[in-house]
């Protein structure tokens, strides 16, 4: 007898499916059949809930986003960690390493692949800006440091890291550490630190990768 499901259920599971063959086979390696044949539905099927392959990474992206966002304003929320650490913490949570996550932004990155890598970047940026505005003037109201613009100052820095740090692999040691000292350098002045306040902060996060 034909299982009838709930579209969204339906939606998760070719998802859920395509996840796994890209991550076994990349994207680029994955053909709609191989997720047919994962999912065990026909054509018409997958073409009902997606238009094509790449609306079905477009989907990806946002499932991946929206799970990224959520970890990090659970960690936002643990006040009995320090405002500095959950800061770290949260950075961290949203640095996508391995698995499907390393395939799907493998993908966005290519130059075809524009319009998707503006959109997840857009929704990182609208999302991950207020949790960590916040947690800036959690700092503020701590005496950790002073800005009077810590949205802005947020915003600048997520825009400029989104892009300046993207290239690490493909410059020397002595350029990557000239470059994450700078920043660190940069971050503390806009934020009215001392000079080596964020370096616990900062540093794990770019160790990570």
């Amino acid at each position: 007898m034909r299982v009838v499901k709930d579209a969204e259920e339906r939606r998760n599971e070719i998802l859920d499916a395509a996840e796994r063959l890209f991550g076994e086979k990349g994207f680029d390696g994955t053909s709609t059949n191989d997720i047919l044949d994962e999912v065990g539905i026909a054509r018409g099927t997958l073409y009902y809930h997606f238009k094509s392959k790449e609306d079905i990474l477009d989907a990806m992206i946002e499932r991946l986003t929206g799970r990224l966002i959520a970890n990090a304003s659970e960690i936002v929320k643990k006040k009995d960690i320090p405002v500095l650490q959950r800061l770290t913490m949260t950075m961290m949570s949203l640095n996508v390493s391995g698995g499907i996550g390393q395939e799907i932004m493998k993908q966005v990155h290519k130059p075809q692949n524009a319009l998707m890598h503006r959109k997840m970047q857009a929704r990182m940026l609208n999302a991950v800006n207020p949790l960590i505005t916040g947690l800036i003037e959690e700092g503020i109201s701590l005496g950790i440091c002073s800005t009077e613009y810590p949205g802005e100052v947020v915003e600048m820095v997520l825009l400029y890291s989104n892009t300046a740090f993207d290239d690490l692999a493909e410059i020397s040691s002595d350029e990557r550490q000239k470059k994450i000292s700078a920043f660190i350098y940069n971050l503390e002045r806009l934020l009215g630190m001392d000079r080596g306040s964020l370096d616990e902060v900062i540093l794990p996060i770019f160790q990570r990768n």
